[in-house]
């Protein structure tokens, strides 16, 4: 492995999601802990192997050809006796030294819950316990249940967790990220589809919908969900019933639904951004996950979780006085994923598994208005240490001054249309 790929590596090990880095010989040449703990397995497992068991024209090869990114679902290759499947978003990753990588998020279309997601609701504040109940009541309902609040509150561990306490905990716990479904995905991915319904399509496939057939089929960031989509979600809900595409046969399927946003979906009515009907169905029993600033008597009862997570068997983490100190003054405006990442970096950090307040680096907030500030304004207090979408922002900025602006000559040079470049900009607000 190249040694740029460690510095990359190290880079990744401050997120959450499950990571993977592959290089221009379509090998992959780094994994990060979550993908270790999301998938059971060691990095060795993974590091030195093809990407894919065909990579002749598989889309890693096609990002490195185009240097477009791309979402969706694909076939789970990390075990080859596993007939389970991905959500998939892949983008391209310049290095230090300026070494073109890919770098791709994995996360599991559906999974069961395990009995280790009720260790996972950690804490023991007025707040938390009133939000545990909270849950405990919507999992005796059933209710479609919409779990709201900001970003990194907890919102998926939630969901499992109505799941697991739920009548349908026997069935299966289906993850749906509404980001991915765009016009393109939402029916085939959703409803599935027969063998020969459009090109691509080798053999029938199961939707969403029938894997989570007397289980739980969990709506994440519902917010997202393409407007002209919202009346095929909802006919579907209100009968049990849809088609396969390119099917005939009517399909039956039995699910309990939760769905989680942090947008506020009563203003996006409002502006005609979401259906109405569709919100109503969904938010029938509504339930606030609160902000870690709301909880912060938790804090030492997640540091200990998280910090013994991180130690995996070894030698634990200990936390100097200034630095536990330091985390217990700050606001943390990404809630607990801030803090298992700031925890996750002082880790990678420290000397002699000692923790000191210099260890300890928060995320400077985006620059500009809104929830979806500006990607470039994102910062560390160490410099090379920024966010994954940054690197594709920095890219497509060097080449905005190369070309000063010519958005033709820029597409040109990353061989996408200019339509692409347009969603690009507007995706990482350089428009």
């Amino acid at each position: 492995m190249p040694q740029s790929a460690f510095t990359l590596e190290s880079l990744l090990e401050t997120h959450d999601l499950p990571l993977v880095i592959v290089d221009a010989e379509l090998n992959v040449v780094a994994v990060n802990r979550a993908w270790e703990t999301g998938f059971g397995a060691s990095r060795q497992s993974r590091v030195g192997k093809p990407c894919c068991p065909d990579n002749r024209d598989c889309r890693h090869r096609k990002m490195f050809r185009t240097l477009e990114s791309y979402a969706g679902v694909y076939p789970d290759y990390s075990d080859p006796d596993a007939a389970s499947s991905l959500n998939v978003r892949g983008f391209p990753l310049l290095d230090a030294d300026a070494t073109l990588y890919l770098g791709e998020v994995q996360t599991p279309l559906h999974k069961c819950p395990s009995a280790d997601s009720a260790a996972m609701m950690v804490g023991k504040s007025a707040v938390f316990n009133e939000f545990r109940t909270r849950l405990c009541q919507a999992a005796e309902t059933q209710a479609a249940v919409m779990l709201l609040g900001e970003t990194g509150t907890g919102k998926e561990l939630a969901a499992e967790f109505v799941h697991r306490n739920s009548k349908h905990a026997h069935g299966e716990f289906v993850i749906v990220d509404c980001t991915i479904l765009g016009e393109d995905l939402f029916e085939s991915e959703l409803f599935g589809h027969e063998k020969g319904a459009f090109t691509g399509a080798t053999a029938a496939k199961k939707g969403l919908f029938e894997l989570a057939d007397n289980g739980t089929l969990f709506f994440d960031e519902i917010g997202d969900l393409p407007l002209s989509q919202q009346p095929k979600l909802l006919r579907a809900l209100e009968s049990g019933q849809f088609r396969r595409v390119g099917g005939t046969a009517m399909q039956k399927a039995k699910v309990r639904v939760v769905c989680a946003t942090h947008r506020n979906l009563a203003e996006m009515v409002k502006n005609g951004q979401f259906r109405e009907d569709l919100f109503y169905r969904l938010s029938v029993f509504p339930v606030e996950a609160p902000p870690l600033r709301q909880r912060k008597q938790d804090l030492p009862i997640l540091i200990d979780h998280f910090l013994g997570q991180l130690a995996a068997g070894g030698a634990g983490y200990s936390l100097t006085q200034p630095a536990l100190v330091k985390l217990i003054q700050y606001d943390w405006p990404g809630n607990i994923r801030e803090l298992r990442n700031c925890l996750q970096l002082a880790a990678g950090l420290c000397k002699e598994r000692q923790i000191q307040d210099s260890d300890i680096h928060f995320m400077q907030r985006p620059v500009g208005n809104g929830e979806t500030g500006g990607v470039v304004g994102w910062q560390r207090e160490t410099a090379p240490l920024a966010g994954l979408a940054q690197y594709e922002a920095e890219f497509i900025g060097s080449l905005m001054k190369k070309y000063q602006g010519n958005r033709k000559l820029i597409a040109a040079e990353m061989n996408i249309s200019e339509r692409t470049l347009y969603r690009k900009l507007n995706r990482l607000h350089l428009s």
